[in-house]
């Protein structure tokens, strides 16, 4: 068993990156225990970097299969990997190269629901705040920000629903008994706002307009038998995005908005970039047996993660010690929807209230910490 407690990391130590991350293609080829990760990814080196440094590439868990240098297998003597990390030595000082990285990884086994996990047959992610790490070697922090071009394959018995971020590109068969859907996001993002789902869930679907006249497909994922309580979590999200329009002038950027809802998610939800994955109680109620907390819940957390289409992936943290910065905004616009939507007295006392129960024992307490801190201790490994 593993005893090791995480590293620290300095807020001091922070330095941009030596190597400018252009563009990312990823190719999945999904199986339960055996899904293989193709990774093409466009770097050059940024400007006043030192000419002799390596590319550090972050892994967790990992095995590289190949490893190619503009389409040309790699000497080993030009790189090292170890199950963390890749290092790749001798590249070119000035102009764009591409680096293909290919492994494999088990889904089925990950219990840590990082990275790329299959539970009840569907596939799903969670990559914030390092588990893009666990499916690909990568420069996985929120500075490096590039478009993202996804092809999924997978069986089509099982996965009549293959997911990604920003629009859909097309899709079709593939090979015997496979087919694959393609996705594309224009707006560079970080890795930890990655998202794939593949499975076959019930959808309940609905549009909306934009202020500038674009029409955008909504689509709310869920569990077969569960449509019908999707219904309120659909009618928040429309409220979210005209208020948004309204209060701040914040229109929705890509054509397409999806939620998917499903059992074994271990965070509330998550805002990734037009694919939000949320755990099911926050999106579902019977008007038979939720109360009026549970309504209010789901559309302050269905609004919360839609806002941070803007405060978090448009715009989004340096580096972690800034992760104030994007709830911190993002809170505040929820907290002022819910006050729109609802009573804003009624909201102001229930915040205070929050705050008064939860925030100020930690601030007076050993928890106590600046909202950005000087450092922060990296999650150790979970025990094997």
């Amino acid at each position: 068993m593993r005893t090791d407690t995480g590293q620290i990391v300095q807020l001091a130590d922070y330095r941009p990156t030596d190597f400018v991350l252009e563009r990312v293609d990823l190719t999945f080829e999904l199986d339960p225990q055996n899904t293989k990760v193709e990774a093409r990814l466009i770097f050059h080196r940024r400007e006043g970097a030192d000419k002799a440094s390596p590319l550090i590439l972050d892994g967790d868990e990992l095995t590289l299969s190949s490893l190619l240098l503009d389409q040309i297998e790699m000497p080993t003597a030009q790189y090292d990997v170890t199950p963390e990390r890749l290092t790749i030595c001798d590249l070119p000082e000035e102009i764009p190269f591409e680096i293909c990285v290919t492994n494999y990884i088990n889904p089925e086994s990950n219990t840590q629901l990082m990275g790329l996990y299959r539970t009840n047959g569907v596939y799903c992610t969670q990559c914030e705040a390092e588990g893009f790490r666990r499916i690909t070697y990568f420069p996985d922090r929120p500075d490096v920000l590039a478009p993202y071009t996804i092809t999924i394959i997978a069986a089509k018995e099982g996965n009549p629903l293959l997911l990604s971020n920003g629009n859909f590109l097309g899709g079709g068969n593939y090979d015997e008994g496979r087919h694959f859907a393609a996705w594309f996001d224009p707006h560079p993002k970080p890795s930890y706002l990655f998202a794939l789902v593949a499975g076959d869930l019930g959808v309940v679907e609905d549009s909306f307009t934009t202020m500038s006249g674009r029409e955008v497909a909504l689509k709310i994922y869920v569990e077969h038998g569960k449509e019908p309580r999707a219904t309120y979590a659909m009618d928040a999200l429309k409220r979210s995005m005209k208020w948004d329009e309204e209060r701040f002038g914040r229109e929705y950027d890509l054509d397409i908005f999806m939620i998917v809802a499903v059992s074994d998610f271990n965070m509330g939800a998550m805002e990734n970039k037009g694919l939000n994955v949320f755990n099911d109680k926050y999106v579902l109620a019977d008007p038979e047996t939720a109360t009026d907390a549970d309504y209010a819940n789901i559309e302050r957390i269905i609004a919360h993660e839609y806002f941070h289409n803007w405060t978090g992936n448009r715009i989004t943290c340096r580096d972690w010690f800034q992760l104030c910065l994007k709830e911190g905004l993002t809170v505040y616009r929820d907290q002022e929807f819910s006050s729109d939507m609802r009573s804003r007295a009624v909201k102001r006392i229930a915040d205070v209230r929050h705050l008064k129960s939860e925030q100020f024992p930690e601030d007076g307490g050993p928890l106590a910490h600046p909202p950005r801190p000087l450092s922060m201790r990296r999650a150790p490994k979970s025990p094997v």
